[in-house]
């Protein structure tokens, strides 16, 4: 008998098959001047059909939102070109994928940036982290504050992003507010430290993103829509001063949206899975109407345990889909999995990319 992990559900407009989803996974193998994938992508995509969905790696929303060497774009005609095979091969394999729509904000490199500029943030603070460059792995440039002037451009890059995602071929798009990067940058104290419309307050704080989620629901519909969060990992540098304020405050504003699904980092991101006293992922996710999408650190029975209890709809699996194509065969049907090759994890080309072995094939 199967288990409810593997069978139908519906996130909004998306009819996934089953509620196993590959988490947004960066690997470094774009065109680093033209930001297009190219047919190794289409194959890799290809071979995770089986996913009930996809969501695909972090993908820039402009050429000020990279931060990365060889990180793909969604903002040129070319670029959804490209996609378009990816997303082509995907559904001929029954699959449904959407696409992250990125911007890292402080988490870049000048050489990265165009014309040399520094990278934008809320606030003209640098995060004590490193970022992937031609010379290897560098310090984070120190960033500028965004202008208030200029935030509307930034709400208007992610709407275009969102519209060539359709255009594209996607299913939908998830906005990718977690993990330090711009969206979170604007969420948490630690980054934000503006004294405008877009700091100060939780309410404050929360605008941009607020505006982003409008914008591009409002572009291509809220049922084709996800967002990502991370209220407690310290991923990039990012902290908050009191994280269940500013995330009791901007959850329920979700609502009204009528989003796909809400994805969660529940705890730190790639890390433990244990919070802090006084924090509870269960307790934000009662605040949310919709769909609600687990990860971080799930296994066979975690993510079963979820589903069953209700603490998940959806569950989303990383590591585990780089090196398992098959991944949603062998957690039903309770088959080893393939260690994945971290040395091949960013960057190269098909070696430990589109590689490994399914379980027919071995």
């Amino acid at each position: 008998m199967s288990h409810p992990l593997f069978e139908p559900f519906d996130a909004g407009d998306l009819h996934l098959k089953n509620r196993v989803v590959m988490a947004p996974l960066t690997r470094n193998r774009a065109d680093n001047d033209s930001g297009e994938v190219n047919d190794l992508h289409v194959e890799y995509y290809r071979q995770r059909a089986g996913a009930g969905l996809i969501i695909t790696e972090a993908t820039q929303i402009s050429p000020e939102g990279k931060g990365y060497i060889s990180t793909p774009g969604i903002h040129t005609e070319a670029q959804a070109k490209a996609w378009k095979k990816v997303t082509d091969a995907v559904h001929a394999e029954g699959g449904k994928i959407v696409v992250q729509l990125w911007h890292v904000g402080r988490i870049s490199h000048t050489s990265l940036q165009p014309n040399g500029q520094k990278p934008v943030a809320p606030s003209a603070i640098a995060a004590d982290v490193k970022t992937f460059t031609a010379n290897g792995f560098e310090d984070t440039s120190e960033p500028r504050a965004l202008a208030l002037e200029e935030l509307p451009r930034v709400i208007d890059d992610f709407r275009h992003a969102a519209h060539m995602a359709m255009q594209a071929g996607f299913d939908g798009v998830e906005i990718h507010g977690a993990n330090g990067y711009l969206l979170d940058q604007f969420l948490k104290t630690g980054a934000n430290t503006r004294d405008d419309a877009f700091g100060g307050s939780a309410e404050n704080r929360a605008r941009l993103l607020l505006d982003v989620v409008e914008a591009v629901t409002h572009a291509i519909g809220g049922g084709k829509t996800g967002l990502r969060l991370s209220p407690f990992s310290p991923a990039n540098g990012i902290d908050d001063a009191d994280p269940m304020e500013t995330f009791e405050y901007l959850i329920p504003k979700l609502n009204p949206f009528g989003l796909a699904y809400l994805h969660m980092v529940e705890g730190a991101t790639g890390g433990s899975r244990e919070l802090d006293e006084g924090q509870s992922i269960a307790k934000l996710r009662q605040l949310f109407d919709g769909a609600y999408m687990g990860n971080n650190g799930y296994d066979r029975d975690l993510a079963k345990q979820a589903v069953d209890s209700g603490a998940a709809d959806l569950v989303a699996f990383g590591r585990p889909f780089i090196s398992n194509p098959d991944l949603v065969k062998r957690l039903e049907t309770g088959a080893p999995l393939n260690d994945g090759d971290r040395d091949t994890y960013y960057g190269g080309g098909a070696k430990g990319f589109t590689d490994y072995p399914t379980l027919d094939a071995a």
